[in-house]
């Protein structure tokens, strides 16, 4: 009964007789002066590794000098063997824990080349710890006072390097960590709380960003799932413009295909009618001619008839009969169907240049479709990234203007007479404006500059016929003055409020079919945007509207940003 109650109490304490070096129920065991107890063998080898002369303790770190003589613990070997007899299952190991990997910390405890991965460190040791190692901290009582925390870094990032010290106070002068000497020292007069009361601040901060985090977060999953659905229909709305496509394509060459049967078989017939008119003419002729060929033969008999009373009454008969036939039809040579050809060479020419005039159309639109487009520039930074070289263009230029700066600048001269270059070449002869010889049919920003009364800026088609700028649904201005702004389109003009700058910039984005005017200053100011499609690339524009004696030297001049 005594032997019984001894094993249940042995039974109790099974984690005493295990090696805090292998974690493993001790074999052959030996206990070093402190009075720790160790497998002899795990304790030779950790002292085997340590510098001569320097031999400690893994658990508690009491340094021996010399090296202690290692003897078997009888009694403690016998109790082990009692417990392995009296329950065997608890003589296999404990689970095994993960060796330390280079982003762990290491169990300073561990001996050995490969020691395990630490789980807490104690802030009063100054050690980390592995599972095993760290029993002792939750079973002694003096060790149960120390201050743990998770083992997420090594502790000597958490130490002083100036003091080795562990870094205990926060500086709020210098935002950063400190230990208690530093204070005394180089950070005496700042201002300093503990660590523990700078993580309580900062934990309230970190809820109000988590709470940001989370909004961000719900709102970015949002926007994820409106793009996935987006890029869905995007695909959906594609296949079935591609299905409208094909079937239209399919439509129009199923028609011309009709077209060609119905002029092939139009040709067949007229084929046939004329042969058949022809042939029943080739039947006739060669009955006349069997029949003159008959008459011939007899009027030659008759030559060498020589009763002279049947020669008369013969040749009366056959002279007469003969001559007495329908007049012979009449053949047009080199009767051909190029008239026909040429009809339908020049339908395939409309038929193309049709085709060819729809397809920057439909090429333009096409370009226009994003799933998700680029941003909108918002600061000036980011609407010079977008900038791009423009240059005026000579040939446009009205003759009471003039070029200069390099292509970049239009000048009132003011001539009552052109001369011959401009007489030659000039789109503009009596409005005073130019275009740029760019086209434009991407993202693209410019400014403009100036220095008069009166002028423009204005994007427009190449090919205005002569008209000026905003007349037409070919071009878009902007009319500034001393008074104000103006916005004209299509003979439309409108009033655009916003502050006075002798500097325009424009903004084209043709894909998106969007056109802004902004006043430049030290800030940018939206004066008027334009929402439609464009269907053709499109060229910055400049007019001088005050252009006569009285404004001569005004100019307008865009800006070199590139």
């Amino acid at each position: 009964m005594a032997e019984q109650q001894q094993e249940c109490a042995v039974g109790l304490d099974q984690n005493q007789f295990c090696c805090s070096v292998c974690l493993d129920l001790l074999k052959e065991p030996v206990t070093i002066p402190c009075g720790h107890n160790y497998c002899k063998g795990c304790i030779k080898g950790c002292w085997d590794q340590e510098e001569k002369g320097e031999h400690s303790c893994p658990q508690c770190r009491e340094t021996f000098n010399p090296r202690p003589v290692l003897r078997r613990n009888n009694v403690l070997a016998e109790v082990v063997e009692k417990l392995k007899k009296t329950n065997p299952q608890q003589a296999a190991p404990p689970a095994a824990v993960a060796c330390a990997g280079p982003a762990d910390v290491a169990c300073d405890f561990c001996c050995g080349t490969k020691p395990k991965k630490a789980t807490m460190s104690c802030l009063t040791c100054l050690a980390s710890y592995c599972p095993a190692h760290l029993k002792p901290h939750h079973s002694v009582p003096v060790l149960k006072r120390h201050q743990l925390v998770s083992a997420t870094v090594p502790l000597q990032e958490k130490m002083c390097t100036k003091h080795n010290k562990l870094m205990e106070v926060y500086c709020q002068t210098d935002k950063q960590c400190v230990c208690y000497l530093c204070i005394i020292d180089e950070h005496k007069s700042h201002r300093t709380v503990s660590a523990a009361a700078e993580r309580a601040v900062e934990q309230e901060q970190l809820i109000v960003s988590q709470k940001k985090v989370q909004e961000k977060f719900k709102e970015r999953e949002n926007d994820l799932n409106k793009l996935v659905q987006a890029m869905k229909d995007f695909k959906s709305c594609c296949q079935t413009a591609a299905g409208t496509s094909d079937k239209i394509f399919d439509e129009l060459i199923s028609s011309m295909k009709k077209k060609r049967t119905l002029a092939r078989q139009l040709m067949k017939a007229q084929e046939k009618t004329a042969i058949g008119q022809a042939e029943e003419m080739q039947l006739q002729l060669e009955e006349q001619i069997a029949m003159l060929k008959t008459r011939d033969t007899e009027l030659e008999q008759l030559s060498h008839v020589d009763d002279h009373i049947h020669f008369i009454k013969s040749f009366q008969s056959l002279s007469t009969s003969c001559l007495d036939l329908p007049p012979a039809p009449v053949v047009r040579p080199q009767r051909s169907f190029k008239n026909l050809t040429d009809c339908l060479s020049k339908m395939r020419d409309d038929v193309e240049s049709l085709l060819n005039d729809a397809r920057p159309r439909i090429s333009a639109t096409v370009s226009t479709l994003d799933v998700v487009p680029p941003p909108v520039p918002k600061t000036r930074d980011e609407f010079l990234r977008y900038c791009c070289p423009l240059t005026l263009d000579q040939k446009s230029v009205s003759g009471h203007l003039s070029i200069s700066q390099e292509h970049r600048r239009v000048t009132n001269t003011y001539r009552s007479t052109y001369n011959s270059y401009y007489g030659q070449y000039q789109s503009f002869t009596n409005i005073n404006q130019v275009l740029c010889s760019e086209g434009l049919s991407e993202r693209c920003y410019w400014e403009v500059t100036f220095s008069g009364r009166t002028w423009s800026v204005a994007v427009s088609h190449k090919d205005l016929g002569g008209s000026q700028f905003g007349n037409n649904n070919r071009s878009w201005r902007l009319d500034c003055s001393t008074n104000g702004y103006s916005f004209q389109h299509n003979s439309a003009s409108r009033t655009v409020p916003g502050p006075q700058s002798s500097t325009i910039g424009v903004y084209l984005d043709y894909k998106s079919g969007t056109l802004s005017f902004y006043s430049i200053s030290d800030t940018m100011t939206l004066l008027h945007k334009e929402c439609t499609a464009f269907t053709e690339p499109l060229h910055p524009g400049l007019m001088l509207t005050d252009v006569s004696r009285s404004g001569e030297g005004g100019y307008a001049e865009l800006v070199k940003l590139w």
